[in-house]
């Protein structure tokens, strides 16, 4: 609703700072820095006074009223503003004198930050920038000035909903009205609104009504309707690109004016068309894009089989000493001008639709290009005629021939000159960004000859440092390419090159078309062998990349902790570490930044890092620095309990406690002092007549055990006086024998005075002593007995001299008048009281200290907990900037796109079970066994009487439980909250005094202990859980509130509150109980009948109203998603955010306490060069937390794992080109918010939107860097169809950014060398998998195509046949070395858990059939990247992210994988099968499975990989059952709205929609590649007996009456059908009987007149099936043309009996290994061989054999 008609209650929330109400006590408003943004923004001094003033207002509302702003607008933006400017001044060092008032330097500076795009657009237009200031320092109307600006850029940014995609578009819009501004200011009349007093869009909503709107629905137009709502191609409709490369040219401000003029040709109507770029579909795009690569790749391949060809081992012998040889290679410039011209042709084809009246000089460009590549042709081709024409003449090279041999020579060097002058760039980079950041007219002439002059896209270039890294990468990777290259592939080519072209009389098996057929067998050999060449680089770039990263990695300090133990080792040093990197330093006057504090710092991390001397700051209990790591250190553990990855008992072993029971020594956590007191006794048992001296120092080696001794004696001495009464004479006898002990220690005569081998006597004791103060019942006698005996032992055994009973009293350690009825210590026991926790906990830790024999490597048992402590550990001793304190770091934002997906398990779904009696309760019992123990064992601590209350009372935090390990918003939410959590922390650490430090230790300690409360989850982390939330006072919470907010963007959240979804009431929980979490929405208003108005919405939690309220309602020009829907819900939402960091996190995504509290280490990297540049995105790491579900989501983790590692490392250093991949990267948010947004949300060509921000990013001029000390959780996929799913988007995102102008940019505007990361890095990747995939096909195609023509069998007979063979070979092996992709993920594993662990992971991934999974993926990525870029089709599809352990019926699977999958293996096995039956080759069996070994290997992986990995796959009753279902579906015919589910035929429809949208190269290219099918009829037809060894080209035509004939009877069997079985079904049995008859017939006369055998019919099926495959398929093509024709009735038929028959083939091998025993429990095994290692029961839970746990 409008923001008029509010609740008045509503009116007065606020999102972070009250500012409507100035005079509350929040925490915030007691800044200084916040009243003096205030105070700055509230003085309008002396300016005109609009219409409706009122004395309250300041400079937004001003601005607001003149210019028609939003009233929400205006509210949003100043508490934006106000927190920036006041986070800006409170980060100023030093601070500013006069802190009341808002220092100039912050203003100026954020008007920099703010308009620097806006003054770079200026600047390329040749515009004089709007901003008019005077330049005097100081001066108030400057001040004032700069404030206006800022604020109304903010205006306009926070209302222009979808224009926020097109930056310069608000450039334009803040031009225009910053003039009007300037107008205002000089109180000048603007006679272009036709009113003095007011400009046109003052009114209610003017700007969005005057300005905003009228583009928008231009938007809206291209988006909805002339893009088809995206099906029409990219070409026919402008997207947000293209509008907003419209305002990078002068015309806008002709065109477009100001106020704008609807009726420009800008707008619908009179149409504008493509701006910048033309998107068109074709595989050209990868030539166009990348042409540098391919023409080294072509000229290399072209020079190498020049200088082979005279087969010499060396080619430098040959090119130094040939003359002839030196001219040949000349030739690679008629290739290098020919590929230019083509080019240039593309040019013309592909961007044609750009050329307009206004544009006539880049058609211009383009037509002069095309003509001066094909002069270069022509020149070149002139001149070395010439040159051979002399030579020839002369027979020699004469000097005439070697003068025009040199003249060629300079036509060549004119020809390479800009290939020169960019190398020269190159090497002096900081040259090449000078003159593209210039705007003079010598510079622009040049860019626009050579890649034309766009706005982005300059000023790319690195630092020289870090050319000459990413370079001498590149020319390693490259040297070792080419060498691979010409002495493995190419020189052993040419022998048998000759050969084939020398064989003579080769006697054709069919009808040879071609007169000179060898040339044609001598492209089939080489086809393969070109194909590898070309994509093998992507393997050299794997495997350099490997050993780089994992350099870079070691050079990092990466996996140095890799276990408990190794951490054990380096504790004292990593409590320093905390402290070091956690701790603000005291923040002296330029102590930062200078050459000896970096010196300082470096000695500092050294000495920690490798453990030189003691660590720089001695711990001691008594100081502030161990209480702030102790406090640190707990909220930890805390957090792991909180969690339930740790128990009770392991918090005790981990906690840091705090001093007590007057230990003199740091009390370490148990686990570190475990089994050192058992060995200080070993030791002292051994030196039993040592002096003290010797003894201590041996104990004192190690530091944990001098703590263990100390702080056992200490605890004991403190026990026996505080069991034993004071006013009683045991008390003095054990205070007197404390006393001797103490004094001979402080003498030095310990050993001298006691035995110290009665000390094992006394421990046995002492441990008997503790057991019997633990126990809930307390036994005096016992308890009598046992101090008794210590007495004795104490008395008889312990001192060495023997003492009479009269010395004994003497000394004070006997009773003066003993009593026989009286036992000692029987009336001087005292019990301390069962509630004292604190006194218990203690005595625990004191028991495991005297007890523990093993090193507790064991401890915390989960493995997730021991992960996160090792890598938090190791990241402290890696290289990270320093903690600056709360008040000074940068504020930060958090966004979470949501639409729809699950937030909180419900009970229904936690119960409900699968088909296989499967709950999800149970299956996360079963996964995370002993987290649900820990679980348990805190409900119990927490109230719960008994196990079935987790139902009723407990039912909340069941279902946190379970969402926490599912990939839910409520996990997401919990995780992001602790950058909350932390923040809080570290600022009561930061400002708290060494008393109160003291204090909240003790308290924390105190509350930590006392675990009757426990950690209530249905409390989050964030809104004080925590035991450690009674420490904050208001500062801290002021404080965090203005560094850190956490937006979620709920799109639909208004609609689901509407129809009463319970996921909007989840949502409202989480509000509930996290305080800094905001959800933002649209809400549809509807107005009159059929209107709508839309807003964005803020809305919180209301902690004393007890319910939601709103904050802000801002109006949308219209429906928000135009584009794709998550970066369109990102944009909404961004204008809620605040800071002046963004991190984008997706729902699958979590986050952890320990790694929240180095958030501010990791945003101070903004301030520091890379290169340089500063940083524009701080990559972060990710960590897979799916991996151990089943293998084949290990499988998943693991190469996701590597590349998010090691993958993003290399390309972040050396190779400067790592993107944005994904989350959780870092924004600087205002150099985004000011160029795009955080991605791109154009229809289908921006599917994959996160990248793009990457691109744009780069393309603009920023910075991205790649951090791992700091990492972030990230679910995956773990189920084979979702990954499939999750893989096709994938590859369909890459297929989509090769048609990008985006791609096409950074193509030819990066240097050669950052040009081939890029490539090999995204949409390279993806097509050299297609690649691999065609080298099969190619190779066996050519295989076939050679044994069924007869060449083979000619080059068998010929003596160099057997080389031609081992060439081929050779080819198939270095399609083998894909292998080596796998390199990646072994050296990563290597780096971070150790070698042999890495290789024995890979061992058993190979085991466990991985190869078979990332063959199948392979397939996936091919058939959707080729067919997007083919025919589009690109879509987002919906994953689910959910448990999977469910079996996927055969159906399924086949409508998933029939066509990517199935059917290219069948086709595949055909050939293997129609090879082996027809190639002479095959009668060596050895030699045919070498070649065919893994093709093979492919066609049963694409089959079998379904199977293999779906739970129960080899099941005989299900396998039976998903048959009949299989049948089931392919006949059901269903109607209208029947689903593909449901119906074949509506499937068999929805698998040709790509061809609906595909334009005519597309359909063209389909029908070319469906033509492969009708080989197999010309091929085999004439092996056939009935040919009679004829090649004649009758036989081929011959056999289409075969197929017609097939076909007629096909027809008249089914109309026959269709007309009378149902009445009169005889005369359709009297059809079939004729049909029938006739056939025999037909045979019969076969057999007795031709060379007919019977063979033949099976024979030909092989090869009249695939034709009529092929049929089909370009049947579909013309399907437009045929469907109402009674063809397509026959098509259809056809389809459905191909379907059946391709089901059977691929059911047979399934059904086979399902009959067979043993085989279901081995595929159970290898399915879920990691979740067994850890417990899973997964035989029951596939069986459904269900444990009654929980019921």
């Amino acid at each position: 609703m409008p923001t008029t008609h509010r609740h008045n209650a509503e009116l007065q929330s606020y999102n972070i700072i009250p500012l409507n109400d100035l005079n509350s006590d929040h925490p915030s408003l007691r800044f200084p820095e916040v009243r003096a943004a205030l105070s700055a923004i509230r003085t309008v001094g002396d300016l005109r006074r609009p219409p409706k003033w009122q004395p309250h207002m300041d400079l937004l509302d001003w601005l607001a009223l003149f210019f028609g702003f939003q009233n929400d607008n205006v509210r949003n933006q100043r508490e934006h503003l106000l927190l920036h400017l006041a986070n800006a001044q409170m980060r100023l060092n030093p601070s500013p004198d006069n802190i009341d008032s808002l220092d100039s330097t912050v203003l100026r500076s954020f008007r920099k930050n703010l308009l620097k795009n806006y003054t770079k657009w200026c600047s390329y237009l040749g515009v004089k920038p709007s901003v008019w200031l005077s330049g005097r320092s100081g001066s108030n109307c400057d001040h004032r000035r700069e404030l206006l600006y800022v604020s109304l850029y903010l205006l306009i940014w926070g209302e222009s909903a979808n224009l926020r995609f097109i930056p310069e578009c608000i450039c334009y819009i803040f031009h225009h009205m910053a003039i009007d501004l300037n107008k205002l200011l000089q109180n000048q009349p603007d006679n272009r609104y036709g009113s003095d007093d007011e400009l046109p869009f003052c009114l209610q909503d003017g700007f969005l009504d005057s300005v905003v709107k009228p583009i928008y629905q231009m938007v809206r137009f291209e988006a909805e309707i002339s893009s088809g709502n995206g099906k029409e191609p990219h070409s026919k409709w402008r997207n947000y690109d293209d509008i907003n490369e419209y305002f990078w040219t002068k015309r806008c401000f002709y065109r477009l004016k100001w106020p704008i003029d609807a009726g420009s040709s800008f707008f619908v109507g009179k149409r504008v068309g493509k701006t910048g770029y033309v998107e068109r579909r074709s595989f050209w795009n990868l030539f166009r894009s990348f042409d540098r690569l391919w023409v080294m790749l072509i000229l290399f391949l072209q020079a190498a089989v020049i200088v082979g060809w005279k087969d010499r081992t060396y080619p430098w012998h040959v090119v130094m000493k040939d003359r002839d040889v030196q001219v040949r290679l000349l030739t690679i410039f008629f290739t290098w001008s020919g590929l230019r011209f083509i080019q240039s042709v593309l040019d013309i084809v592909m961007q044609w639709r750009l050329v307009s009246r206004e544009t006539k000089m880049l058609g211009f460009r383009m037509v002069l290009k095309s003509i001066v590549s094909a002069a270069w042709i022509v020149v070149f081709s002139y001149f070395y005629a010439k040159t051979l024409s002399r030579r020839n003449r002369d027979h020699e090279w004469s000097v005439e021939a070697n003068k025009r041999l040199m003249f060629f020579l300079e036509i060549c060097f004119v020809f390479v000159i800009p290939e020169l002058l960019a190398f020269a760039l190159f090497i002096l980079p900081w040259v090449r960004n000078f003159m593209e950041n210039r705007n003079w007219w010598l510079f622009y002439m040049l860019s626009w000859w050579f890649q034309g002059s766009i706005y982005v896209g300059r000023g790319m270039s690195q630092g020289l440092v870090d050319n000459v890294k990413y370079t001498l990468f590149w020319v390693v990777v490259l040297v070792s390419k080419f060498s691979f290259s010409y002495f493995l592939q190419i020189l052993p080519m040419m022998a048998p090159s000759r050969a084939v072209l020398d064989l003579k009389d080769v006697e054709y098996q069919w009808h040879e078309f071609f007169k000179n057929g060898n040339v044609f067998a001598l492209g089939i050999l080489w086809i393969p062998v070109v194909l590898i060449y070309l994509m093998d680089i992507q393997i050299w770039y794997s495997i350099y990349s490997s050993l780089v990263g994992a350099t870079v990695g070691l050079f990092a300090h990466l996996g140095e902790i890799r276990s408990m133990e190794q951490l054990k080792l380096r504790f004292q040093f990593f409590a320093t570490a905390v402290l070091f990197n956690l701790m603000p330093e005291e923040q002296l006057l330029n102590a930062r930044g200078t050459l000896s504090s970096k010196l300082r710092d470096a000695v500092r991390r050294m000495k920690l890092r490798y453990g030189f001397g003691k660590p720089f700051k001695k711990l001691e209990s008594n100081q502030a620095e161990a209480k702030k790591f102790a406090i640190l250190w707990n909220e930890i553990i805390l957090s792991f309990r909180e969690e339930d990855i740790i128990s009770d008992k392991e918090v005790e072993m981990l906690e840091l406690p705090n001093n007590a029971w007057n230990v003199k020594v740091i009390r370490w956590p148990c686990f570190l002092l475990c089994n050192e007191l058992l060995l200080a006794l070993s030791q002292a048992k051994e030196l039993v007549d040592s002096p003290d001296k010797r003894l201590w120092r041996k104990i004192c080696k190690y530091e944990f055990r001098r703590c263990a001794v100390v702080e056992a004696y200490d605890c004991i001495r403190y026990l026996f006086r505080e069991i034993i009464r004071p006013d009683s004479e045991e008390h003095s006898i054990v205070t007197a024998l404390f006393q001797e002990i103490d004094h001979s220690l402080e003498i030095g005569k310990f050993t001298k005075v006691f035995k110290t081998t009665a000390l094992p006597q006394i421990h046995s004791k002492l441990i008997k002593l503790i057991e019997l103060l633990n126990k809930e019942e307390k036994d005096t006698n016992q308890l009598v007995n046992t101090l008794q005996a210590l007495y004795e032992i104490s008395i008889r055994d312990f001192l060495k001299e023997k003492r009479t009973n009269e010395q004994l009293k003497e000394d004070g350690l006997a009773l003066q008048n003993p009593s026989p009825e009286v036992l000692l210590f029987e009336n001087a026991i005292q019990f301390t009281d069962t509630m004292n926790e604190n006194f218990y906990h203690q005595l625990r830790r004191l028991h495991t200290i005297l007890t523990s024999r093993d090193s507790m490597q064991n401890i915390p048992i989960n493995l997730e907990a021991r992960r996160r402590i090792a890598f938090f550990s190791n990241s402290l001793f890696m290289s990270m900037p320093h903690a600056p304190q709360i008040e000074k770091m940068m504020a930060f934002s958090v966004l979470t796109p949501y639409y729809s997906e699950e937030v909180v398990y419900s009970k229904e779904q936690l119960r409900t079970w699968n088909e296989d009696g499967i709950s999800i309760l149970y299956y996360l019992q079963t996964i995370y066994d002993d987290e649900w123990k820990n679980f348990m064992e805190r409900m119990r601590r927490e109230g719960m009487m008994k196990d079935s209350d987790i139902w009723s009372d407990k039912l909340t935090e069941l279902r946190s439980w379970a969402s926490y390990r599912g990939q839910t918003l409520s996990r997401t939410v919990r995780g992001m909250m602790y950058y909350y959590k932390a923040l809080k922390l570290l600022a009561f650490l930061d400002s708290a005094s060494e008393v109160e430090i003291k204090e909240g230790s003790r308290e924390l300690v105190s509350s930590n202990q006392d675990r009757s409360e426990g950690f209530n989850l249905q409390r989050s982390p964030s809104s004080g859980a925590s035991s450690s939330t009674s420490l904050f006072n208001g500062h801290d919470y002021g404080t965090t509130l203005m560094k850190f907010t956490y937006v979620i963007a709920c799109q639909i959240y208004g609609t689901q509150k509407a129809r009463k979804d319970p996921h909007a009431d989840e949502i409202l929980y989480l509000m509930k109980n996290n305080e800094a979490l905001r959800v933002a929405y649209v809400d549809e208003v509807r107005t009159g009948r059929s209107g709508k108005e839309y807003y964005s919405v803020l809305v919180k939690y209301d902690q004393q109203l007890e319910r939601e309220v709103e904050i802000y309602r801002v109006k949308l020009p219209g429906p928000l998603k135009l584009g794709e829907g998550k970066p369109e819900n990102q944009n909404h939402a961004i204008i809620f955010t605040r800071g002046d960091a963004i991190q984008t996190i997706d729902m699958n995504q979590d986050n952890y306490f320990e790694e929240a509290l180095k958030m501010r280490n990791l945003l101070e990297e903004f301030k520091h060069y890379y290169g340089i540049r500063k940083p524009t995105i701080l990559g972060v790491r990710e960590h897979i937390f799916t991996g151990f579900v089943s293998s084949l989501a290990w499988f998943m983790s693991a190469q996701e794992s590597s590349f998010v590692t090691l993958g993003q490392r290399v390309l972040a250093n050396p190779l400067k080109i790592r993107m944005h991949y994904g989350h959780p990267d870092v924004f600087d948010r205002f150099w985004f918010i000011t160029r795009g947004g955080i991605s791109k949300a154009s229809r289908v060509i921006n599917i994959s939107e996160d990248i793009f921000a990457g691109f744009n990013c780069t393309l603009r001029g920023g910075n991205i860097t790649h951090h791992e000390y700091i990492q972030v959780g990230k679910g995956r996929d773990v189920g084979l169809n979702q990954i499939s799913m999750f893989e096709a988007k994938v590859a369909s995102g890459n297929g989509e950014q090769v048609l990008s102008r985006d791609v096409y940019r950074l193509g030819h505007r990066l240097d050669f060398f950052r040009m081939l990361s890029f490539f090999y890095t995204t949409v390279g990747f993806f097509f050299n998998t297609m690649m691999v995939v065609l080298t099969v096909y190619a190779f066996l195609w050519g295989r076939l195509m050679l044994a069924l023509s007869g060449v083979e069998a000619a080059m068998e007979s010929n003596s160099n046949s057997n080389k031609a063979l081992s060439i081929i070979l050779n080819q198939q092996f270095i399609v083998q070395i894909g292998l080596f992709t796998a390199l990646p993920m072994i050296v990563e594993n290597s780096l971070e858990q150790g070698f042999l662990q890495a290789v024995w992971e890979f061992l058993t991934m190979q085991l466990q059939l991985a190869s078979v999974f990332y063959t199948f993926s392979m397939g996936t990525r091919t058939h959707f990247f080729g067919r997007t870029i083919l025919h589009g089709g690109a879509k987002y599809r919906a994953t689910g992210r959910g448990f999977v352990v469910e079996h996927k019926s055969f159906a399924e699977n086949y409508r998933l994988y029939a066509r990517s999958h199935f059917v290219k293996a069948i086709e595949l096995g055909l050939i293997l099968l129609i090879y082996a039956a027809h190639s002479v080759v095959s009668t060596n069996t050895f030699v045919y499975l070498a070649m065919t070994i893994s093709s093979w290997f492919l066609v049963a992986s694409w089959i079998m990989a379904p199977f293999v990995f779906n739970p129960s796959g080899f099941d005989w009753l299900k396998t039976v059952y998903d048959f009949d279902n299989f049948m089931k579906w392919i006949w059901y015919r269903g109607g209208v709205f029947a689903k593909a589910e449901e119906s074949w035929e509506k499937w068999w429809y929805e698998e040709q929609d790509h061809l609906k949208v595909t334009g005519f190269w597309g359909k063209f290219m389909e029908i070319v590649l469906d033509l492969r099918f009708f080989v197999f009829q010309y091929g085999i037809v004439y092996q056939l007996d009935i040919a009679a060894g004829s090649t004649s080209i009758a036989v081929y035509l011959l056999s289409w009456i075969y197929v017609f004939a097939v076909f007629g009877i096909y027809v008249v069997v089914a109309y026959a059908r269709n007309k009378y079985e149902a009445k009169n079904h005889v005369y359709y049995r009297l059809i079939q009987s004729i049909v029938i008859v006739l056939a025999i017939l037909v045979i019969v006369v076969l057999l007795e007149f031709t060379e007919f055998k019977f063979m033949d019919l099976f024979t030909s099926l092989l090869a009249f099936i695939p034709t009529g495959w092929g049929m089909l398929l370009i049947a579909q093509v013309f399907r437009p043309a045929l469907q109402h024709t009674i063809i397509w009735y026959v098509v259809v038929s056809l389809a459905r009996l191909y379907d059946i028959l391709f089901g059977i083939i691929v059911m047979a091998p399934v059904a086979i290994l399902s009959w067979l025993p043993g085989f279901q429990a081995m595929q159970t095994r290898i399915l879920f061989n990691e979740a067994f290692s850890r417990g899973l029961r997964i035989t029951q839970m596939v069986t459904g054999k269900k444990s009654q746990k929980l019921n």
